[in-house]
């Protein structure tokens, strides 16, 4: 059977309710935490150095960490456009990407001295297949692209081998969301071969063996083709690691597999607001929110809300309130904070009942949350180590590992 890590997606060093979680599912007995450079730029790393400052040496001893590395975004993208790091793809305006060996080295500095620590114990190339989707961008032919990405993946094999040679890692490997593709998909990065490419880099360093150990890639109740790459790493006696086991994708659109409470509270606070925003300087803030009250419903997915939220209400609600006088003003944003989170809980409780409605299929005989169902089923799968889930609350932690009880 399986056990669940704890995946620092999106933890913050200075957020309290992410170190208390993280302490939380330590003490309820989480041996494996997941991580990466470019999560809350650092941010994650530094929470669990700060977590790990709190357990003795024997629990300190016994805790694994695997970070990542491979994305250029937020400080790293700013250092890269004074003093550009090689081999770069160039993937967004506000996303590149580079498993360079000479970035690795940098990441992998950077990444002990947040993580407080000497050595990793596992490190990750993070999706490399960025390098595909900028092979099809330029529509370069199939065997030449799988030839250079293979290339790209020996060279930085060959870095990760002498990182374990210098001792600065125990042992490394790739996690990768074209793992759960269909062998028939342009993005699929076949794994066959990492095992031989792994052993010409530990010859080319000098080690007697190789330490490639770990593939990560994402399965859950609806994406399942990651089993077969799951079935072939066992197989090899490599450690599979699944992420997103509740964050599904299916025909183009994402979903959480997961029920939410409806809030008790949305329309006091909803009200509070309307009442106080019912004058002329403020009119614009009130049509937003009555068009947010109309249009909770309308979002298939958490995270498409979260998007929409920094992209769209906050500029808005910035804008609208720009010229309010400070004393006002104070007042106003504890109302507009109180909202917005309640306002989030509504969205989350009512897009999973459109999940569950659409994913009727996958849930007949579930009496018990999608969540309990979604993640019942991924402990059951032999080829799976560990399921990565991102708990960044104590209520999920309790939940969670109530699971393995």
């Amino acid at each position: 059977m399986s056990t669940f890590a704890f995946g620092t997606y999106r933890v913050s060093d200075e957020n309290l309710l992410h170190i208390e979680a993280l302490k939380e599912a330590i003490e309820a007995g989480v041996r494996l935490i997941d991580t990466s450079t470019n999560y809350s730029d650092g941010g994650a790393e530094r929470a669990i150095a700060k977590v790990m400052a709190l357990f003795e040496d024997d629990i300190r001893d016994e805790i694994k960490i695997v970070s990542k590395f491979g994305y250029i975004q937020g400080s790293n993208l700013t250092q890269h456009k004074e003093t550009p790091f090689e081999d770069v793809v160039e993937y967004s305006p506000t996303c590149y990407h580079s498993i360079a060996k000479s970035f690795l080295q940098r990441e992998l500095t950077e990444s002990l001295k947040r993580l407080q620590l000497n050595s990793l114990d596992c490190y990750l190339i993070h999706n490399p297949e960025y390098f595909i989707y900028e092979a099809l961008k330029k529509e370069m032919p199939r065997d030449a692209m799988l030839d250079t990405m293979f290339e790209r993946i020996y060279e930085a094999f060959v870095g990760l081998e002498e990182e374990v040679k210098e001792g600065r890692i125990n042992s490394y490997g790739i996690s990768s969301n074209s793992f759960a593709k269909a062998e028939s998909d342009p993005e699929f990065l076949p794994y066959d071969d990492l095992i031989t490419l792994a052993q010409k880099a530990a010859r080319a360093v000098g080690n007697a063996e190789h330490s490639f150990t770990t593939v990560e890639l994402p399965i859950n109740l609806l994406e399942r083709e990651g089993l077969k790459c799951a079935a072939w790493a066992k197989r090899n006696g490599l450690r599979v690691l699944s992420n997103r086991p509740l964050n599904a994708q299916k025909d183009g659109l994402m979903y959480r597999l997961a029920e939410y409470d409806e809030s008790k509270d949305y329309y006091h606070t909803l009200n509070e607001l309307l009442e106080i925003c019912d004058n002329e300087q403020l009119r614009p803030l009130y049509n937003l929110i009555e068009q947010m009250d109309m249009n909770k419903h309308k979002f298939g997915f958490i995270g498409e809300y979260d998007s929409f939220l920094v992209s769209q209400i906050l500029p808005h609600i910035k804008k609208t309130i720009e010229k309010i006088p400070q004393e006002v003003l104070d007042v106003l944003l504890e109302y507009i904070d109180r909202f917005l989170r309640e306002y989030r809980d509504m969205v989350a409780y009512e897009s999973s009942k459109m999940t569950k409605t659409a994913l009727k299929k996958y849930f007949e005989g579930c009496e018990v949350k999608m969540q309990e169902c979604a993640l019942r089923f991924l402990l059951e799968i032999d080829d799976i180590e560990s399921i990565i889930v991102g708990m960044r609350k104590p209520s999920y932690v309790q939940e969670v590992m109530a699971l393995k009880s």
